[in-house]
């Protein structure tokens, strides 16, 4: 298995995203993508916008849940899909900064699958795996 991917996981009644990386930054760009094909084909994106965010939580877990949740909020206001991340995750200060490229969301070209209501706190987790990768994930809301 490569140490960078992601996967989508079965849970009843929404959609699990998952994100493997050899740093937590990396396990957080991961999942964002699975996050991003949950909607639309993240290859299908034209990543010529940059968006900035920075971030800070208490604990790892919740970085992740804000993360996301704020990747869905610019997706609604802003009205854009995404296809490249670059994401630092300072683990001692639980804080991350992150850059986002992306384009406006075209329906015909990326043809939207469903729209992402909101993270949820099901299943959300950030740890170091035995093999040395990191995981993130968590379920988001369909």
């Amino acid at each position: 298995m490569s140490s960078v991917g992601w996967e989508h996981f079965h849970h009843d009644a929404d959609i699990g995203v998952r994100g493997y990386g050899k740093t937590p930054g990396e396990a957080f760009e991961q999942v964002a993508l699975a996050m991003m094909a949950v909607v639309i084909n993240p290859g299908d994106v034209r990543a010529y916008c940059p968006v900035d965010i920075s971030l800070r939580a208490s604990e790892l877990d919740m970085l992740l849940f804000d993360w996301l949740n704020e990747l869905v909020f610019i997706m609604a206001a802003r009205g854009m899909v995404f296809g490249r991340f670059d994401v630092q995750v300072d683990v001692a200060s639980i804080q991350l900064t992150a850059k986002a490229w992306g384009e406006p969301l075209q329906p015909e070209r990326h043809a939207p699958a469903v729209e992402i209501k909101g993270v949820t706190l099901t299943e959300l987790v950030v740890r170091r795996l035995a093999d040395g990768r990191w995981l993130a994930q968590c379920v988001v809301d369909v």
